[in-house]
């Protein structure tokens, strides 16, 4: 077996550095965000994030056993290590890649303060000040989630006027990009499970976009998910449908297992479609990429692989001229830790932002302004991420209380 332990331990004055330990903890806004701090002898601490859900801090603190010890300046090498170590867990994928996702982060917080850089110079340095946001909206109530998971309403909640609205109000909240859900209870007819869509259905869908359009025109970028439910030719006839209203992508058309069935529907449309927040690792995005099923390539770095794993899939987009627009759900940790990312990469395009319903989101962060300004996020020039917790906001929303980092 490989091992990724440090063989190199030479180290200039200042980086002679280990890590001491590792805290998580898991707060309850509209997902579960599972935090992490990684401690060092250096009196640095680290902040990252791993993508939503369960399993992964108890992941994140198995790791904790062969971490310390380790030099935090040695990020890339540390990833390969906790890939190694787990790899009889399933550690080349799935969550087990997430937990080392978000420790991953937190080094790359870590190690720019010990050097006193921001992350993005560690990256490779920055092509851009700031990084444009594309909201996620909800159409009323119709998209609310009840523990992280999706649970429709009755279908007289998925209006037209709902979609319209909300997106003429977040349009003038500044954002330049929107996104919205459209897969929708009118699709389950006749049938729930074969992933065929009815007339009906899409018409629906057509009068949704359409009205949206109505609303803020046409100088807004509009995105649309359908969350892979659809059969092949379903996925096929929504897009040629939706190709009149110019959309910035329509995203997760069919199910994400058969990338035969992806490249097809993208050859039959040009309607362009997103896809890759649910692959892991550079090696899961080879066919997507290569084989061009895909105009948009959106991995989550907080589930993928962190930012360096992510630098790299967005490197062999950009060999085949493919847009690189992250997906996002998380806190405004993970949040930061993508705008650092979207500084570094050159065929970045847009970051999302999931957490409109979460009025105390910004409170996390102890800054004296929102850190979205006008549909953007400036990035930061503190050293690591530049970001600092309120400690008293995040334990006021703890999933368990009282576990606020051990």
């Amino acid at each position: 077996m490989r091992d990724f332990s440090n063989h190199a331990p030479t180290r200039g004055e200042g980086r002679d550095v280990e890590i001491t330990g590792i805290e998580t903890c898991v707060v309850e806004g509209n997902f579960e965000w599972n935090l992490v701090r990684v401690h060092t002898d250096a009196g640095v601490t680290g902040l990252g994030e791993s993508y939503r859900g369960g399993g992964v801090v108890e992941v994140m603190e198995y790791m904790e056993e062969f971490l310390v010890g380790e030099n935090p300046l040695d990020v890339e090498r540390l990833f390969r290590r906790m890939v190694q170590e787990t790899s009889g867990h399933g550690g080349t994928t799935g969550k087990v890649v997430t937990a080392a996702s978000g420790i991953e982060i937190a080094l790359w917080d870590a190690a720019g303060k010990i050097l006193g850089v921001p992350t993005y110079q560690l990256l490779g340095g920055k092509y851009r000040d700031s990084v444009r946001i594309y909201c996620d909206c909800h159409a009323g109530e119709a998209f609310e989630l009840e523990h992280g998971y999706h649970a429709a309403h009755d279908e007289d909640a998925y209006s037209v006027e709902a979609y319209a609205e909300e997106a003429k109000r977040v349009a003038d909240m500044g954002f330049t990009a929107l996104k919205f859900d459209l897969d929708q209870p009118f699709d389950n007819h006749p049938d729930p499970y074969n992933g065929r869509v009815g007339n009906a259905a899409i018409q629906r869908k057509v009068d949704t976009v359409d009205a949206i359009r109505e609303a803020i025109g046409y100088e807004i970028d509009l995105a649309f998910d359908i969350h892979w439910d659809y059969s092949m030719d379903s996925a096929k006839r929504i897009a040629n449908e939706l190709e009149p209203y110019d959309l910035m992508w329509l995203e997760d058309v069919v199910p994400p297992e058969n990338m035969d069935a992806q490249r097809e529907v993208n050859r039959a449309t040009d309607t362009p479609l997103a896809t890759g927040e649910n692959r892991f690792r550079v090696h899961e995005f080879k066919e997507l990429l290569y084989d061009f099923g895909v105009d948009v390539v959106t991995p989550d770095p907080s589930t993928c692989g962190g930012l360096a794993e992510s630098k790299a899939i967005a490197s062999r987009a950009e060999e085949n001229y493919i847009a690189f627009s992250p997906h996002n759900v998380c806190s405004p940790v993970g949040t930061v830790a993508c705008v650092h990312l979207g500084a570094v990469v050159p065929n970045f395009d847009t970051l999302e932002y999931h957490a409109l319903e979460v009025d105390w989101w910004d409170d996390m962060l102890v800054r004296d302004e929102p850190l979205i300004q006008e549909g953007y996020i400036d990035v930061p020039e503190t050293p690591g991420l530049g970001i600092e917790l309120d400690e008293d906001v995040v334990s006021e929303h703890l999933l368990d209380p009282g576990t606020m980092f051990g």
